[in-house]
């Protein structure tokens, strides 16, 4: 069998250059999977605004009879002048029976004209509801979808494929498929106008617009597949623009001097990508030009054979402007048709990368169908019983035979290397992933069969990499329990737990402080300050385990020490699980847990852990030498 070698452009990601060219079946079925998505867009638009987009059905469909009405009309006026002119009849006569045609005719213009604005107003209100439903939709999605899927760089890829023109796609769709119909009425009537001159005509016209349309088709696949497959070169360019314009980057940057290499790289991507799209646009419009002259070559050469035939008199000059107006009518509504159909057909493709997205199913959202509710009162405390997890697309295990038993009010640190698991037992915990092996008990019973809501509104978390939300300083604490963002007494209590208040208590209003710089009379805050109002919102949640993952890294000496020589008291009657480098941190726990390679290779208290003279012995000896 012979093959063909395809650009890149028409070659799809992970294949072979050299691929066998798609037979028809192969094109026909690819052409109809993608009108599919036409109904999943008129869903869309429909959930948008049901009232707009009936009435847009309304105006299409009178959009559609205006064309043969205006022909029509057009004829019976001139064959009413002809006829009184041949006859001679007074033009007071004449003019009073031509005038109520003459109105028709104005009538019919000035339905089109408010119609057309109509149209635009349905437009202008569909689309702002449009694309906010669908961004609802897609951030819906996301919020619900499983953690691996955010630490995938495949899964930005299809994130940026759904966002990209779903502003507008759907109401393209929709608008083109009124359109559709649209030309396809008037088609029909002029036709049946048409078809009194001979049907010749009529598939002449159709034959010179045919070719455009399916080249329009092939070019409109072409341009899919080339944003589609290059949404990792998108994602770049937009990365280079947010370090070049954020206040988080900009103060390396400009130490290191990375402004304009940056910027160079910015361009250079921007120029790669506009130079296949630029390519793409080229010989889209030169084929395009190309079949449109056969068009309005087959359009004139018709309209010079019905001028013929009225000269030699078997058309009258009302037959003659009666074709000359289902001419051009009829051949605007051609290229409407096919057009319209083109622009279904490449918007349902880009349709196909939100509906995929869409599609994507996760575990998590799953809800368990007899779901037990957390106990009051922890009797027995978390069990990992021969726990391991593997990451989504890894073969190694971040954690493998992991046993584990954190007592009710006891304090667990975690200590070990970088990559060593610690992380990863703390998400296995809250169930931002479930375990590959071994189950994880609480009380005696599985974590998975509790309602995964109240589960984690029972834990409090403290992430090393905390978000430092654009918001005031009371919502930044308040988010830890979002259902008391209005109570400030318990919003101070917890500043206070964590060290927020001393924070709070610098700021002109207090609470209500803008904290951060990217919106107006916003009050940044230094790396140590963050961390205590983050700190806080992890004492916002009133549960029985509190897990700290390095809390205090960006703290002064001291204030480190004040926290943790109250970290008792702060951790009373809970379960605390606590994740740090520094030794003088972990010592304070009941017992401390060693990682290596994702395994516990120690355990017990400090003095137990520096008697076994092992790993931990070690690293605390080392670390302790740094202040001698």
């Amino acid at each position: 069998m012979t093959t063909e070698a395809k650009t890149p452009l028409e070659t799809p990601q992970g294949e072979s250059e050299n691929v066998s060219k798609p037979g028809w079946r192969k094109r026909w079925l690819d052409t109809k999977e993608a009108f599919v998505n036409v109904k999943g867009a008129f869903r869309l638009v429909w959930r948008a605004h049901p009232s707009a987009t009936l009435a847009m059905a309304v105006v299409t469909l009178l959009f559609a009879l205006i064309p043969a009405g205006q022909a029509l009309v057009g004829k019976l006026i001139v064959d009413k002048v002809v006829e009184s002119l041949s006859r001679r009849v007074p033009i007071e006569q004449s003019f009073g029976e031509a005038l109520p045609l003459l109105i028709i005719e104005f009538g019919l213009f000035t339905l089109y004209a408010v119609l057309n604005q109509l149209n635009t107003f349905l437009e202008h209100l569909i689309n702002a509801r449009l694309g906010h439903s669908i961004h609802m939709q897609i951030m819906q999605k996301a919020i619900s979808l499983d953690l691996h899927y955010f630490e995938d760089p495949k899964f930005y890829d299809k994130l940026q494929n759904a966002q990209r023109e779903v502003n507008y796609r759907p109401l393209t769709i929709v608008n083109q498929s009124f359109l559709m119909v649209q030309n396809l009425i008037s088609i029909l009537t002029l036709l049946a106008l048409l078809l009194a001159f001979g049907p010749v005509v009529a598939l002449l016209l159709f034959g010179a617009v045919l070719p455009g349309f399916l080249a329009q088709m092939r070019f409109s696949k072409l341009y899919f597949r080339l944003l589609t497959w290059h949404a990792p070169e998108f994602r770049r360019k937009t990365y280079w623009e947010h370090l070049l314009t954020v206040d988080s980057s900009m103060k390396e940057i400009k130490l290191f001097g990375l402004g304009e290499p940056l910027l160079r790289r910015y361009d250079a991507q921007f120029w790669q990508l506009y130079q296949e799209d630029a390519n793409l646009a080229r010989r889209r419009t030169i084929t395009s030009v190309l079949w449109s002259l056969i068009a309005t070559v087959a359009y004139y050469g018709a309209y010079a054979w019905v001028v013929y035939r009225t000269l030699l008199g078997e058309f009258t000059l009302g037959d003659l402007t009666l074709y000359l107006t289902v001419l051009r009518q009829s051949q605007g509504s051609f290229a409407g048709l096919f057009y319209a159909i083109g622009q279904i057909y490449e918007g349902s493709l880009f349709m196909s990368n939100l509906f995929s997205f869409l599609a994507i199913e996760s575990q998590e959202t799953a809800p368990h169908p007899q779901a037990r509710p957390m106990p009051t009162t922890i009797q027995h405390g978390v069990e990992f019983r021969n726990v391991s997890f593997r990451y989504p697309d890894r073969t190694d295990y971040a954690l493998q035979g992991v046993n584990l038993h954190i007592r009710p009010g006891e304090r667990i640190a975690l200590v070990g290397g970088n990559g060593a698991g610690k992380t990863t037992l703390v998400k296995l915990l809250t169930r931002l992933y479930e375990p590959t092996e071994g189950q994880i008990f609480l009380d005696g019973v599985e974590l998975r069969d509790y309602d995964l809501t109240e589960l984690r509104e029972r834990v409090g978390v403290i992430f090393q990499d905390f978000v430092q939300y654009q918001a005031t300083a009371r919502e930044n604490v308040g988010f830890g329990q979002i259902k008391a963002l209005d109570d400030l007494g318990r919003i101070e209590d917890a500043a206070r737990r964590g060290g927020g208040d001393r924070v709070v208590a610098e700021l002109d209003q207090g609470y209500e402080t803008m904290l951060g710089r990217w919106f107006d009379h916003g009050h940044e805050l230094s790396g140590g300050q963050w961390q205590k109002i983050a700190l806080s919102r992890a004492f916002m949640r009133d549960g029985a385990l509190l897990v700290l993952d390095e809390p205090t890294s960006a703290l002064d000496a001291e204030r480190e020490y004040e926290i943790f020589q109250r970290f008792r008291d702060l951790t009373t009657g809970k379960m605390a699980l606590l994740i740090s480098h520094r030794f003088s941190t972990v010592r304070m726990a009941d017992r401390i847990a060693v990682l290596e390679q994702g395994q516990i290779a120690e355990l017990g208290s400090h003095a137990e852990l520096l008697a076994l003279n092992g790993t931990y012995a070690r690293l605390f000896n080392l670390q302790a030498q740094g202040y001698r």
